[in-house]
């Protein structure tokens, strides 16, 4: 993995981070600038990765309300970041894949702060 602080990790690929955030402030996730703002502080300051063009944020999924809100795909140069918002559960799903390391503890906590999350499901995966 690109960058990665720990012994025995430069063989691996890279790792991708799981968030499931729970009981989040209603109005940024039912906001598409909330979540451009949150992506591009996300990138540039959180995981230092170059973003590839810009996110694409659509909301769509109207004919059910669980499934209905935005969903982000941000292409960065080392992978992607995906996430899906849920209006209903007030909940985001948020997948973030690297070939260059990055800290998921920080990422973590910058998430559930962005986001006024009162409950994380974090998994953290190492690709090989």
């Amino acid at each position: 993995m690109l960058n990665s602080p720990h012994p025995g990790e430069d063989s691996h690929f890279g790792q991708e981070l799981i968030l499931n955030l729970y009981d989040c402030d209603l109005a940024k996730i039912s906001s598409g600038e909330e979540i451009k703002k949150f992506v591009i502080e996300l990138c540039d300051t959180v995981i230092r990765m170059k973003r590839y063009g810009d996110a694409f944020i659509p909301h769509f999924g109207h004919d059910n309300p669980i499934s209905s809100g935005y969903s982000l795909v941000q292409l960065i140069e080392t992978s992607s970041v995906t996430a899906h918002f849920s209006e209903f559960k007030k909940s985001v799903y948020l997948n973030i894949f690297s070939c260059a390391w990055f800290d998921p503890e920080k990422t973590e906590e910058f998430c559930k702060s962005f986001f006024g999350a009162g409950r994380v499901e974090s998994r953290l995966i190492k690709r090989e």
